[in-house]
């Protein structure tokens, strides 16, 4: 019987890997497609007859609708279902850089770039998804492999849209094969078995060795719709050990939400776990995000012209030294989980000790003496940022509940966006005084980052994070 009962453990829990490593997979081609198109928008606004002004206005029309609508379309996702949102966000965002494929003027490219800023969250609601999958335990690990999966898309996005490029119409060319592989993660999202029973197993220690035989406790989860139940995923694990294994013990499965229901209860839902979010004890976390973000944005906002006048590099070389970075960036999403496994899950201290490390390479970088200097801090910039974006993230679902985790993640991008808006801002005004402005002002505020960290990491429960938002 247990033989029978751990066999079919084992197939579900195959059947649940594979629909992680299919989001893997339209998480690489989200970003493969988005980073054909990045790099030639300001080219091809310039190209329209836009001035200098009305580029900057056109390009920054995307990261104010995503500042707006991060929150609210994470929540929607909470409220319908991860499938129907997903679908939507993918689905309106090819219809988005389909228009941009026949933007011959501006007035067009605006109208296509706004179903792209207000509906561009798939990555996020994949995150969401991802959550809903994984125990607490395993989520740093998958996190990590997605951000990983997606960031070798962004890499390689660039090459072959330079490539389109320099045929004639290759804008458009780019234009359409992005909106093409949108088109074909909107398939890869449909054939996911959504109806399929996914059983979730919390592992615990085999006690009789010699007997073989199975004692881990199983909760169950059910991926129909992506939405979740009322009840609380910690109160199944709160069961003991002799109920988790009763056959006839009643599997908590996810709710199905018809993307069909009234719009006032969509949104009065939406509303709802957003003012929760809102008016919870999560300011710290976000605002330790907002101070990293900036300070990030700050180390990149200048390096080319940077490195030209400190070190007299050439764009060439330091192109070179970026794609450098990016691909340690990116292989650093598979550390993640085995740097997780030797703090022992202890996220605060994981992301205390990133920022810390972050703040000292951003310092490093701002009085480095020398190229080779900037090559060795540029190393474990890469790492410790990928490290510390996926703690932030990973603390957020763990004092919000991952009941919430979409409104959560989408309240994160939304704070995100709101470094984009202001770090170009604080490195124009800091490049006044010195070219190494914008990373001394990035380190203050990773200073400041560490010390709120030092004074409100004592106040959290580390092992009852969950109850700080109940939705």
């Amino acid at each position: 019987m247990n033989n029978r009962r751990c066999s079919t453990l084992f197939l579900k829990l195959k059947g649940r890997r594979g629909i992680i490593h299919c989001i893997y997979v339209v998480g690489f081609m989200d970003l493969f497609g988005v980073s054909m198109i990045i790099p030639l928008l300001s080219h091809h606004v310039k190209a329209l007859g836009a001035s200098p002004t009305v580029a900057g206005i056109v390009g920054s029309t995307y990261g104010i609708l995503q500042l707006f609508s991060s929150t609210i379309v994470g929540s929607w996702s909470d409220v319908v279902g991860r499938r129907y949102s997903l679908l939507t966000s993918i689905l309106l965002s090819a219809c988005g850089y389909g228009l941009l494929g026949i933007s011959t003027s501006i007035t067009l490219f605006v109208l296509a770039r706004i179903p792209v800023g207000l509906f561009k969250h798939s990555l996020s609601i994949c995150r969401a998804l991802l959550s809903d999958l994984v125990s607490e335990s395993e989520r740093p690990l998958v996190m990590g492999h997605f951000n990983a999966a997606s960031s070798v898309g962004f890499i390689l996005g660039p090459v072959v849209g330079g490539y389109l490029t320099e045929h004639e119409g290759g804008f458009y060319t780019s234009s359409f094969t992005c909106a093409a592989i949108f088109l074909i993660n909107a398939g890869l999202v449909c054939l996911l078995p959504w109806s399929e029973t996914i059983t979730d197993r919390n592992e615990t220690n085999c006690s009789n060795s010699a007997s073989k035989r199975c004692h881990d406790e199983y909760c169950s989860k059910s991926v129909q719709n992506g939405s979740h139940a009322n009840n609380h995923h910690s109160v199944l694990t709160a069961e003991t050990e002799a109920d988790c294994r009763a056959p006839e013990k009643p599997r908590l499965r996810w709710r199905e939400v018809s993307l069909l229901q009234p719009a006032w209860r969509q949104l009065t839902s939406v509303s709802s776990r957003i003012h929760m979010v809102a008016s919870s004890d999560m300011w710290d976390l976000f605002l330790v995000r907002l101070l990293m973000a900036i300070a990030i944005m700050l180390y990149y906002s200048n390096f080319s012209l940077a490195m030209e006048e400190r070190f007299s590099m050439k764009p060439k070389m330091t192109g070179y030294l970026i794609s450098y970075s990016s691909t340690l960036g990116a292989l650093a999403g598979f550390l993640v989980g085995p740097v997780t496994q030797l703090y022992r899950n202890n996220m605060p201290a994981l992301l205390l000790h990133s920022t810390m490390l972050t703040c000292l390479l951003i310092f490093l970088y701002a009085a480095a003496p020398s190229v080779w200097q900037v090559l060795l801090t540029s190393t474990f910039f890469a790492i410790s940022t990928s490290i510390g974006r996926t703690c932030i993230t990973d603390l957020e679902l763990q004092r919000g509940g991952v009941h919430a985790s979409g409104t959560l993640i989408g309240a994160g991008q939304s704070v995100t966006a709101v470094g984009r808006v202001l770090a170009p801002l604080l490195s124009g005004l800091t490049q006044e005084i010195s070219p190494c402005g914008p990373p001394s002002l990035g380190v203050v505020l990773a200073l400041a980052a560490v010390g709120l960290l030092l004074i409100r990491i004592p106040k959290w429960d580390g092992r009852a994070l969950a109850k700080t938002v109940k939705l």
